[in-house]
């Protein structure tokens, strides 16, 4: 296994030092013929974890796959996964988790956990094996039904009560299909009255988010938001915080920077759900996420074929990429966040709220050598066509984000150097 010195790494952004990898772990001094990755004006930190991805694999190969997924992530700075379970077959069953677990293993560029769903073929009428995929050899302790809402009641409060003898977590899709259907595709306002788009309001967000925590005070069970989009399910979750209710959440990148405006040249690109919000919303979820109401940043990232996004508007697949920007939309979005901030809400917490015990660390001695180093001062002009994931529904394409990966390093060995993929 190789061997590193990290040469003047400014770590986490604050004091400069040098790091030692030996054996796939951060280790007190320098190692035998270690190869010497000279870290002047970088930040150094810990690799960072997606709670939100979809890997496509398998069923959509055409797509994303595991391979080409985890290379993304590399890229974009990752050193683990959350592959959610809307696959085809649904990742539904102990053998299905365990198949996603070890092609992620066999492909080793980050790990990759799988996210098991909560109701069978995510019809969110049965549950599906919980108890067997916390049990399998993928260890799964994330379950989501993501695309879907687990709109039951009944349902929703069942797996919580399930999951809560393990320590699982639930990340729900909130989006009441009553008041939300899966037709709806446009933030609900002037702008889908003039457009003749199917109105998404956010009141069918917040009422799911509200009805969640409550069952999560109920059952002393984990709830995690997926991709808060409205400031109504920000002021729910900082009441329910404040309550002491076990509630996580987390925004994606396109959520942080883009706006509902974009929709008016009906580009499907940037058709995803929830939908782009306003201006105003925007600014509600960046304060959010700066004041820690909303935990950690998740990219969603929705890769798909090109004959499945060139429709008309209505018609076209929900889902943007986002692994490969996330570091650089986040520092761009909101600039004033300290590189201790960034590491936080974009590894260390992703890393608890999904129980994966050896990533999101400090940089200690002993840790995992998962490591993300990033040029503060340079910049990443986005091409879709150099991205290496198989999908080209970029909605970064011609901006210039801030930031770049220069290195990373998965379990001591290096993933992506000077910004190219190993």
């Amino acid at each position: 296994m190789s061997a590193y010195v990290v040469r003047g790494a400014k770590v986490l952004g604050q004091e400069t030092r040098d790091l030692f990898v030996a054996d796939g772990r951060l280790v007190d001094s320098a190692p035998a013929k270690a190869s010497v990755i000279d870290a002047d004006g970088l930040v150094a930190l810990p690799g960072l974890v997606d709670l939100h991805t979809h890997l496509r694999e398998p069923g959509r190969e055409d797509a994303e796959t595991i391979r080409t997924g985890s290379m993304a992530a590399a890229m974009g700075g990752f050193t683990a996964i959350l592959a959610m379970a809307n696959t085809n077959p649904v990742t539904d069953t102990a053998e299905a988790a365990e198949r996603v677990f070890d092609l992620g293993r066999s492909v080793g560029m980050v790990e990759v956990q799988p996210v098991g769903a909560v109701t069978k073929s995510l019809a969110g009428e049965e549950l599906a094996e919980l108890g067997l995929m916390a049990r399998s050899r993928a260890g799964v302790r994330m379950f989501s039904d993501d695309g879907r809402c687990v709109a039951d009641a009944r349902v929703m409060r069942r797996a919580l009560e399930y999951i809560k003898a393990f320590g699982g977590v639930i990340s729900q899709h909130s989006q009441d299909p009553a008041l939300a259907g899966p037709s709806a595709c446009c933030h609900e306002g002037e702008l889908s009255g003039r457009l003749g788009l199917p109105g998404w309001p956010g009141i069918a967000e917040e009422v799911i988010v509200a009805r969640d925590v409550m069952l999560a005070r109920h059952t002393g069970s984990r709830v995690h938001v997926a991709h808060v989009s409205t400031p109504g399910s920000v002021e729910i979750l900082r009441w329910a915080k404040a309550q002491g209710i076990a509630v996580s959440a987390e925004v994606t990148p396109h959520h942080l920077m883009l706006t509902t405006d974009l929709l008016s040249g009906y580009d499907p690109d940037y058709k995803v759900n929830p939908p782009l919000r306003p201006n105003e919303d925007v600014h509600a979820l960046r304060e959010a996420l700066r004041d820690g109401t909303i935990d950690a940043v998740a990219t969603d990232h929705a890769p798909h074929a090109r004959h499945d996004k060139e429709h008309a508007f209505v018609d076209a697949a929900f889902g943007m990429l986002g692994l490969e920007t996330a570091l650089g939309v986040v520092r761009t979005a909101v600039p004033e966040m300290s590189w201790a901030d960034v590491a936080r809400v974009m590894s260390q917490t992703p890393a608890r709220i999904a129980g994966l015990s050896g990533q999101g660390g400090s940089l200690a001695v002993g840790e995992p050598a998962h490591l993300t180093l990033v040029d503060p001062a340079a910049s990443m002009a986005v091409d879709r066509d150099a991205s290496v994931s198989l999908s080209r529904n970029n909605p970064w394409h011609g901006r210039t984000l801030q930031t770049s990966v220069v290195h990373t390093m998965f379990a001591g060995q290096l993933t992506v150097k000077d910004g190219a993929l190993l």
